[in-house]
Order: C-alpha cells, then structure tokens, then sequence
C-alpha cells in the first residue's frame, strides 16, 4: 500500500467528522497538516528499518558468496590430494552457499524496488506537505475576512440596527421640536440689539427718500 493510500485511511475519518460538525478551515487545515507530518515521520521510520534490512541481507549475501568461494578452494585442495570423495562434499556445501546468496540476492532486489518507491512516495509527500504550510496562511486569511465580512452583514441586516437608527430619529425629532419651542418663545420679543438696528434702518430709509425727493424737485425745475 503506498504512502498517500495510508495517508488517507489515517486522516479520512477525522476529515468526516470535521466536515460532520462544520468545523472552521483553520482547524482542518491544521488536523490535515499534522497528519501528514505524522505520516512522514512514521513512513520515515518505516523506511530507515527496510533500509536497514537491505544492508543486513547484502552482509549475508557476501557471507555466503565468500563460503562458496572457500568450498571451491577445498574441493580443489582435496582432489589436488586424491579426496575425490571430499571434493564432492566440498562442492556440495559451495552450492548451499551459492544458492543461499542467490536467493537472498532476489529478497535483496525486491527490498530495493521497495526502498526506491518508498523514497518517491515520501518526496511526493514532503512537496504535498511544504504546499500545505505555504498555503495554510492564505487558507486562514481568506476564512477570518470571509467570517469578518459576514459578521458585518448581519450586523447590518440586524434588527437592532433598525431599532437604533429609528430611535436617532425620534431624538432628531425631539431635538427639532425643542428648538421650534425656543424659536417660539423668541417671537415677539425683541432685544435692545434688535430694536437700535430698527431705528438704524429706518434713519437710513429716511435718508434715501429725502435724497429721492430733491432729484425730482431738480428735475421739475428744470
């Protein structure tokens, strides 16, 4: 099973039951990133124990190569010195040597066609995870204006507000009714500023039907 297989059995349940409950981005995003280090870290792991395996199994294998070599060394010291019958009992402990390594060297490639895809795995899952974290900031940016925005507008769809501003305008309402009540009370009642300014525009029309009067008297004399 590969690594995002895993992956995915691991973090699907937890997904659910955020998408279960609604809960907010910011959280999911955290959950699925701290999943996928755990992952990685648990694959990583993984990964250094096969690689440890494969270095065992190559340790064997020269083990038993070098066994082989030897058995052939004494099978032919053996028939050097007539022991035909060594010989062969040399030749046959060299091919359980020999075919020991041969079948470890197989164990030995299907490890390292393992290792080799584990390690394309994990370095799909390491460019998934750097992603994740670059585009987690963005991800709560875009959630927290969304929500901020939407608190706006139901603040501005709420009723209160209605109620509030309608009672701006009784107050407005109030406050024009006192005013039309000082207004009232100033009618008829006239200030010594107001009165001398009276007298101050009625010298000025005597002044200027005076001046009237003499051009047309100017003007009959002529």
């Amino acid at each position: 099973m590969g690594v995002f297989s895993r992956f995915t059995d691991i973090i699907n349940s937890n997904i659910n039951a955020l998408l279960d409950k609604a809960e907010d981005p910011e959280k999911m995003v955290r959950l699925i990133i701290q999943e996928m280090e755990d992952t990685l870290v648990e694959v990583r792991s993984s990964s250094a124990k096969t690689l440890a395996d494969k270095k065992e199994l190559a340790r064997q294998i020269s083990r038993y190569e070098k066994d082989a070599e030897q058995w052939q060394e004494k099978a032919e010291l053996a028939l050097s010195k007539g022991r035909e019958d060594l010989a062969r009992a040399a030749l046959i402990e060299k091919k359980k040597s020999s075919d020991n390594a041969e079948a470890l060297a197989e164990e030995l490639a299907h490890v390292e066609e393992h290792i080799s895809k584990l390690q394309n795995e994990i370095s799909q899952l390491q460019d998934k995870l750097a992603d994740a974290k670059a585009r987690q900031k963005a991800i709560i940016m875009r959630e927290k204006t969304a929500s901020s925005r939407l608190k706006v507008k139901r603040n501005i769809d709420s009723e209160k507000v209605d109620d509030a501003l309608s009672r701006f305008d009784r107050y407005e309402r109030k406050i024009d009714d006192l005013e039309a009540q000082v207004e009232a009370h100033d009618l008829g009642s006239k200030s010594l500023a107001d009165e001398i300014a009276e007298l101050e525009d009625d010298e000025n029309i005597d002044d200027e039907l005076a001046q009237l009067k003499a051009k047309l008297n100017s003007k009959d004399k002529k």
